[in-house]
């Protein structure tokens, strides 16, 4: 294999900087030598946890990476049309920036390539002179090749032309660094992930460890991301070896140890999450360290994805009964919101066959008690329109748009109570169990067991039932999809006990031209009349909620801003999206249908008949829209885009602030500031052409 130089002063800076050892009783890998730790077993598998340490605990648990990965597309938006991190919603001023977002993911996956090289050299070696493989170190070479394959298509994904590490740091520094064209670069990652395919296990005992399933589905996706780029191998398109290699995968799930879910409500069930069949390869939450460090315990259990998807609840305290979301165990301190869907992602649902719509949003928002543990009893949970049994509190009525017929009996009760329990893992947590529908108190002679027995369990307390009933009290607000004709196409408020906004009366049309979210009481004043100027109705909107879990273990630490679930960073699902992806680029639409349909088909509701969901062809635009639905805010939708060459088309019809500012050159993300200001030949190497270099760079590598 052709060996390609790399300059790893930078690697080293970002390694001294961000990443420290495990915490691993058995062995510190700062502790003796290079030569000496990589000469024994547990040496190398000790080094290989740095390797593996930035998934979980940088890229795939906050929002630097996200943000790279989801923003600047047709499905996201700016909460409220802020200007927070405007660069990535909507290319304002991007350019290559230190401490950025797009800075700090290229110096974390680029460090983490000097660490592969270094096993994979050790692994090798080790494995030359023994002659029984009794530690599992050709297991451990296989990770490595697929953590080097990983983060090279990352790198390349966002950043186009970059340069191949092939060589631990230790053998190769320069100052005057080369890129390697896009063929060398998917030519070594092709090889890597063939390597891996071969040669991992079905199974290992820590699920945050990459298994034959995981680099199958990583090499679907790389030949599906360079055939964007039109590459090919041997004379075939990349777009052939894509439809070739999903399509044995899908042929041989059981072969590779895949699964798909019958039924989505079952991917996204709280109790499925760190056990998830359908995952390929997972960001693992904080228990994946049960039999074996992966990650630094001082960094890794921080994950706080939900906080930027999520509206606030404290916004609408009155009637969520939030005053402090630095202490609601329901919700967290969801005080970071940003990510906000855009109208046309959730337009592209249709929610009246789609479960996929109330499993990605939460659109009814709902309270708390909690009555077993005696703290938040049922009764004091509510939200009533009066201080005893007669009249109305008009007021907040009139304040929220609410209106009635039984003026008496009618108020917001809880949805959920909240048990509160201590973990072994660290932090109390709050499991929550679902009241049922209709009751309005709970009697001071009701027993904690008579209570368990009122109490059911749902899949997930965060995906609402749909469509909510109009006399479901144990919502207080409901934003609602007007155009699911089959159940709003006459909507009536007059016996709803919750504030309900049809979701359309939350945007506008901007002065500069562009659709936005509202962003300030007259605004809302202006679009829905029946609600007061006075409230925040204004901040809320559907949430995805995806990355907001409820089940014991979730929590850790007292810090409400964390949720440590499994991040899934690839699922099968991607792979019949792939299949369909390539089969249409190939020509066939009908059999590209056929892979949509099986997605679309376990999406649908019990009621929902074929001729709801079934396509008999597919379009470039049906598979676009389908990712959409399918893996919106999976770290999955720029790069989708900038295979299809689809971002300033789409940008224009569907995010119109960003395609003020987009630039044809913004087909690939900023290189590194980081990385240039560290070489003596930034001006060469160039910044993919944002302007602070003569060059752009990329002359030459394209092919």
């Amino acid at each position: 294999m052709k060996r390609y130089k790399i300059y790893t002063t930078a690697l080293t800076l970002a390694l001294a900087g961000g990443f420290v050892a495990c915490d691993m009783d058995e062995y510190n890998p700062t502790s003796i030598s290079l030569n000496e730790k990589l000469q024994t077993a547990e040496g190398i598998k000790g080094m290989q946890v740095l390797c593996y340490q930035p998934i979980y605990a940088q890229l795939y648990s906050v929002f630097d990476f996200m943000q790279v990965a989801e923003c600047g597309t047709d499905i996201w938006w700016c909460d409220r049309n802020r200007t927070n991190i405007e660069q990535m919603f909507y290319y304002e001023g991007l350019t290559p920036q230190t401490g950025k977002g797009w800075d700090k993911s290229f110096t974390q996956m680029y460090a983490s390539l000097g660490q592969c090289n270094t096993v994979i050299e050790a692994c090798e070696s080790y494995l030359n002179s023994h002659a029984e493989d009794d530690e599992g170190i050709g297991t451990i070479l296989a990770e490595t090749y697929f953590l080097r394959a990983f983060y090279h298509l990352q790198l390349t994904t966002y950043y186009g032309p970059i340069t191949l590490v092939t060589e631990s740091p230790t053998e190769s520094r320069t100052l005057t660094p080369k890129r390697n064209t896009l063929s060398e670069i998917y030519g070594l990652i092709v090889s890597d992930l063939q390597y891996a395919v071969q040669h991992l296990p079905l199974t290992q005992t820590n699920r945050a460890r990459a298994t034959r399933k995981a680099a199958k589905g990583l090499l679907c996706r790389a030949y599906a991301q360079g055939a964007g780029q039109g590459l090919s191998e041997n004379g075939t398109s990349y777009w052939q070896r894509a439809k070739e290699e999903s399509e044995d995968m899908i042929n041989n799930l059981s072969e590779y140890g895949a699964y798909l879910y019958d039924d989505v409500s079952d991917l996204w069930a709280d109790s499925n999450n760190r056990t998830n069949q359908e995952y390929l390869f997972v960001a693992a939450g904080q228990d994946a360290c049960s039999d074996e460090t992966l990650y630094n315990s001082s960094s890794s259990f921080s994950n706080k994805l939900f906080v930027y998807c999520y509206a606030n609840q404290k916004n609408l305290q009155k009637l969520s009964l939030i005053d402090d979301d630095k202490y609601d165990p329901l919700y967290g301190r969801t005080n970071q919101s940003i990510l906000a869907p855009s109208e046309y992602l959730l337009h592209c649902f249709n929610p009246a066959w789609d479960q996929r719509w109330e499993y990605s949003f939460q659109t009814a928002y709902f309270g708390y008690s909690m009555h077993r543990v005696g703290s938040k009893l049922f009764n004091d949970s509510r939200v009533k329109w009066t201080d005893n049994d007669s009249g109305t509190n008009e007021a907040i009525m009139s304040e929220y748009g609410i209106s009635f017929s039984d003026e008496k009996t009618h108020r917001i009760v809880p949805y959920v109570d909240l048990d509160e329990i201590s973990y072994t893992g660290g932090g109390k947590q709050y499991p929550a169990r679902v009241w049922p529908k209709g009751r309005l108190a709970v009697g001071s002679s009701v027993t904690n067991e008579e209570v368990e027995a009122m109490l059911t369990d749902v899949k997930k307390i965060y995906a609402n039932p749909y469509p909510l009933d109009a006399d479901d009290n144990r919502f207080y607000l409901y934003l609602y999809p007007e155009w699911d004709t089959k159940n709003y196409s006459i909507y009536d408020r007059s016996d709803r006990v919750y504030c309900s906004v049809q979701i359309g009366s939350l945007f506008m049309d901007d002065a500069s031209g562009y659709r936005r979210y509202i962003s300030n009481q007259e605004e809302l004043k202006a679009n829905v009349s029946y609600i007061s100027k006075n409230t925040n109705v204004y901040t809320e909107r559907p949430s995805l909620n995806k990355y907001i879990w409820n089940y014991e273990g979730v929590y850790y630490g007292s810090n409400l801003q964390i949720r440590n679930g499994d991040v899934a960073i690839m699922r099968t699902a991607e792979v019949y999206l792939i299949a369909a992806e390539a089969n249409q680029q190939l020509g066939n639409e009908a059999k590209a249908a056929e892979y949509l349909n099986v997605l679309r088909k376990r999406a649908a509701r019990a009621d929902a008949v074929a001729s709801d969901y079934e396509l008999a062809t597919a379009t470039e635009d049906d598979v676009l829209d389908e990712y959409a639905r399918e893996l919106c805010g999976e770290f999955q939708r720029w790069a989708i885009l900038q295979r299809h060459g689809a971002l300033a088309d789409r940008l224009a019809l569907y995010n119109g602030r960003a395609a003020q500012s987009f630039k044809p050159y913004m087909t690939w993300r900023p290189i590194s500031a980081t990385f240039l200001q560290q070489i003596d030949n930034k001006d060469e190497y160039g910044d993919n052409g944002y302007g602070t270099t003569t060059n752009s760079g990329l002359e030459g590598y394209l092919q």
